[in-house]
């Protein structure tokens, strides 16, 4: 089994770098493997929405984009893992730019006919629910807003998710940054190492029963 951890901040060694090697170390003391891809680090250019990826190429499990970067070798190995963890600082009550970007990039998984106004794409490869995936923000406002942080935040993670047919485990917000004390902050890490865990074990029972 392999995760995938898609990390949006811009600081290499932040808290959501520290959040996100918690939750891959707990993956991986179930026994999976796992990846960490520092978006920033990352080649990926702005989506220009000619939307060849998705009109094109039906046949492939991803279209085809006329940009050349990282994209199209991450994207294959996107579709060989089994779970993803994404993670993004809450930038102007949203993800990243960079997080942002990639996610529109995902928009080569998809495909949709010339000529279907009013649809959304559908996926290329669906996950028939048997991959799973789980959600971390932070944010200098307080656990208080999470509502006004947050939630954007995971809408915008989760919505290529469900057309997908991934599942969402687990949304875990960690605010209030600027004055986080140790001990809190160790809680923190403690919760996202159980998310790590707890996300190959949903894929697991998810494999088992179906």
């Amino acid at each position: 089994m392999k995760i995938l951890g898609f990390m949006g901040s811009p600081h290499l060694n932040g808290f959501n770098a520290k959040l996100l090697n918690s939750a891959l170390k707990g993956a991986k003391s179930t026994g999976a493997e796992s990846k960490r891809y520092d978006l920033i680090k990352c080649d990926i250019q702005y989506c220009r929405g000619c939307m060849k990826c998705v009109y094109e190429n039906h046949e492939l499990p991803f279209g085809k984009c006329p940009l050349k970067d990282d994209m199209a070798s991450i994207l294959e190995e996107y579709l060989q893992a089994d779970g993803y963890i994404l993670t993004s600082p809450v930038y102007d009550v949203n993800v990243t730019a960079l997080m942002k970007t990639f996610l529109e990039r995902k928009v080569a998984l998809f495909f949709k006919q010339k000529g279907d106004f009013g649809k959304i794409p559908d996926a290329r490869v669906k996950a028939h629910f048997k991959k799973k995936a789980s959600l971390i923000a932070t944010g200098s406002a307080g656990d208080e807003f999470k509502e006004v942080m947050a939630v954007p935040s995971f809408e915008t993670m989760e919505a290529h998710f469900l057309i997908e047919e991934i599942d969402v485990v687990d949304k875990l917000y960690v605010g209030g940054l600027e004055n986080i004390t140790q001990e809190l902050l160790s809680e923190k890490l403690d919760e996202a190492y159980t998310i790590g865990i707890r996300l190959v074990e949903e894929i697991k029972k998810e494999r088992k029963e179906q």
